[in-house]
């Protein structure tokens, strides 16, 4: 799936200042921080899920054929890889010929990877449609949920040394969402491109939709 969220989000202010600050306040300032995952908020919401789902149904040939393809594509290779770590386990292993091996895996690799993001290219161009219409509303989500959860402070769970399961907004996030965007659309306009930028982009990465 193309990954088109970035980090919105910074992590905790210096540890010479929070070790300055009175017990007291320095409670009152934990209790106000949050962790959320803002693109598994964007999964979670309804209209992904939806959308999804109707991907599924529409580009069902495509995915089918792609499925096929990626099963056909491994086939090929693994014996190709097989006989690779063979040759480089046995005594002694011709060194030019190990290299041979790996740059002709390499190469059919590359094909099989150009070959797997054309089939993917329909589905995997409807799916970052739909989330980047949903991206679209995920800062006045993140937002809405911060106040009503009356936090200050989000940052990522990574960013995260440890935290409490009633710390994570993440699926709050997904009920503004859910709100802000009851559906998305999955009909991508002739000229879109992802980032909204309606310039020439590469094609989607070659990645089934979330939940198949």
């Amino acid at each position: 799936m193309t990954k088109i969220f970035k980090a919105i989000l910074l992590a905790s202010a210096p540890v010479a200042l929070a070790v300055s600050l009175p017990s007291v306040a320095l409670a009152q300032a934990v209790t106000n921080v949050a962790v959320a995952n803002v693109e598994e908020a964007v999964q979670r919401s309804n209209a992904f899920t939806a959308a999804v789902a109707q991907i599924k149904t529409t580009y069902k040939a495509q995915i089918d054929a792609f499925d096929a393809r990626q099963k056909s594509l491994q086939a090929e290779l693994q014996p190709l890889v097989t006989a690779f770590q063979t040759a480089q386990r046995a005594p002694n292993p011709n060194q030019a010929a190990l290299q041979t091996q790996a740059t002709n895996i390499q190469t059919r690799q590359q094909a099989a990877q150009r070959e797997l993001q054309n089939l993917a290219q329909p589905f995997g161009r409807a799916q970052a449609y739909v989330e980047e219409q949903i991206s679209a509303k995920l800062e006045p989500a993140l937002k809405a949920a911060m106040v009503k959860r009356k936090v200050n402070l989000v940052i990522s769970p990574q960013a995260a040394i440890s935290y409490q399961p009633t710390a994570d907004i993440t699926g709050d996030i997904a009920t503004e969402l859910n709100a802000l965007m009851p559906s998305a659309s999955i009909a991508v306009p002739a000229n879109w491109q992802p980032g909204g930028q309606g310039q020439a982009a590469p094609a989607p990465a070659a990645a089934k939709p979330q939940g198949r």
